[in-house]
């Protein structure tokens, strides 16, 4: 029969999850499941991504007072694994100076700001504080693993007298043991480069721009290393978040290779080279954990063209899923790799799987077996090219007049996610639609496309070939909308888990 069926309990387990009772804080039916989003209110950038003392740390741009974007907050939750989060009180609140926007967030072992006391290794922040004129960079410390925080009463330590000059990313660079910060001036779609000692004193040593790049303004930088798999050296990894003109439309992000030398960032890439970090509509403003081992990403989910109004009551945005990052040697010179982070394994169960070749097959054991949900990850492998042509997919989130495609086009040569009948699509005429990313006949592996694809309440990330192409989407349907179909030939191997809910009930 070619049906390999683990655990006759799978579709019961799926439902679950939309079981929960509906007067707790995280059982909305857009509410997603395994994907941060805060409590109550407005959430955009995440900020100070740090781990210390066993705590990943998760600040984020916060409106205390509304669900729509304002009076600009450090958020604040903590989490032992990455998916279980405690939300925790705001953490660095707008005052008479300004809004408190984005930026960073180190553990200074060394003490070198001096702010740490008796012992105690200050966390210390650094974040663009906001006024309608200007924009400058400040810091504040905890000594409290970041419950408290004091804001520096030399403040400010970078100010160009800038309307634009904002979201500052620093680590420590060992090898010319300084701190180093990364920054921009959005409008000028320019990276400043920054040293110190002491996080209080700043010297500027280079600064980097592209000719490539489009839309209209830069944000949110990220820089770091990454050793190159399966080789002695490292590569340099430049993030830059794009307002604009990104693929799929609206806004999003590009990446860098290259080499930095402690003072300025040179990039690998030729010109007409451009590289986006995921294709979907709605992955903005990613930066990554300081103080780890890995490379550890997480970004924003959703897009500013429509962010203010996607229909999600009370809280009003979520973050991605975290990701490991990796820089591999291929075809095209050196590439970036992303794979959802493994701490997630433990939250997944209930297998269905299937190995066959024969696609009425495969939807006929979805049915008989009553194979539904709506907070899974689905695994599958399918030939590319020969025999397999047109598309092949899958239709998820499926009910009446209600489908999210997921696909690849062998002849188009690319991957794609159709939004355009996911369920509720009407609030923003930019919402719906079809968003694609290449993926050339030589980025197959021996022929066979592999897709893992992670979906929440309301969203669907999707990862193809090890990471080589991402395409992360919001989307809202019913929540009765839980079917699957799959379409086209080539089919190898699907293999479907559940996703437990990270929420208390």
């Amino acid at each position: 029969m070619n049906l390999l069926f683990i655990g006759l309990a799978f579709g019961l387990a799926f439902h679950a999850v939309s079981g929960l009772a509906q007067d707790t804080a995280y059982s909305q039916p857009y509410r997603p499941q395994y994907h941060f989003s805060p409590r109550i209110n407005w959430t955009n950038d995440p900020n100070g991504l740090v781990y210390h003392d066993g705590e990943y740390h998760l600040f984020y741009q916060y409106n205390p007072k509304g669900i729509r974007w304002g009076h600009m907050t450090w958020g604040h939750a903590v989490s032992p694994d990455l998916f279980h989060w405690k939300e925790l009180p705001p953490a660095i609140a707008e005052d008479e100076k300004g809004m408190i926007f984005s930026g960073s967030c180190v553990v200074d072992t060394k003490n070198t700001s001096g702010f740490g006391k008796n012992g105690v290794v200050p966390m210390v922040a650094i974040y663009t504080n906001h006024r309608e004129t200007n924009q400058s960079q400040h810091i504040a410390y905890s000594l409290d693993k970041g419950r408290t925080w004091t804001k520096y009463e030399g403040n400010p330590v970078i100010d160009l007298n800038q309307k634009d000059f904002r979201d500052p990313s620093v680590f420590w660079h060992e090898p010319s043991r300084r701190w180093i910060m990364s920054v921009v001036l959005p409008t000028e779609k320019k990276a400043l480069f920054y040293s110190s000692t002491n996080l209080k004193q700043w010297n500027k040593t280079g600064e980097f721009a592209s000719a490539d790049t489009p839309g209209n303004i830069w944000e949110c930088p990220a820089l770091l290393e990454i050793p190159v798999v399966g080789s002695k050296r490292s590569k340099w990894l430049l993030f830059i978040s794009i307002g604009a003109g990104t693929p799929a439309g609206g806004s999003g992000m590009q990446y860098y290779i290259g080499d930095f030398d402690g003072k300025a960032f040179r990039s690998d890439f030729k010109q007409g080279d451009v590289r986006f970090v995921d294709y979907g509509k709605d992955y903005y403003a990613a930066i990554t954990y300081n103080n780890t081992p890995r490379k550890i990403s997480l970004g924003w989910l959703n897009n500013w063209q429509y962010a203010n109004d996607i229909p999600t009551n009370p809280f009003r945005g979520a973050m991605t899923l975290p990701r490991e990052l990796k820089i591999v040697r291929g075809k095209n010179g050196y590439e970036l790799r992303q794979q959802v982070v493994k701490e997630i394994r433990p939250l997944t169960s209930d297998s269905f799987q299937w190995r066959g070749m024969d696609t009425r097959e495969l939807n006929r054991s979805l049915d008989s077996n009553r194979i539904k949900g709506e907070t899974y990850v689905l695994t599958l492998e399918a030939e590319a090219t020969g025999a397999a042509v047109g598309d092949l997919g899958v239709k998820v989130r499926k009910g009446t007049g209600e489908e999210t495609v997921i696909g690849y086009n062998a002849a188009r040569q690319e991957v794609y996610v159709d939004r355009t009948r996911s369920g509720k699509t009407d609030f923003k005429k930019e919402f719906p639609g079809r968003f694609s990313a290449p993926l050339k006949r030589e980025d197959l592996a021996n022929g066979r496309i592999n897709m893992q694809i992670f979906v929440d309440r309301s969203s669907v990330e999707v990862f193809v070939n090890d990471g080589l192409v991402t395409l992360t989407n919001l989307i809202f349907p019913k929540p009765d909308s839980q079917g699957f179909e799959f379409f086209g030939d080539g089919f190898r191997a699907v293999t479907i888990r559940n996703i437990e809910s990270v929420w208390p009930e």
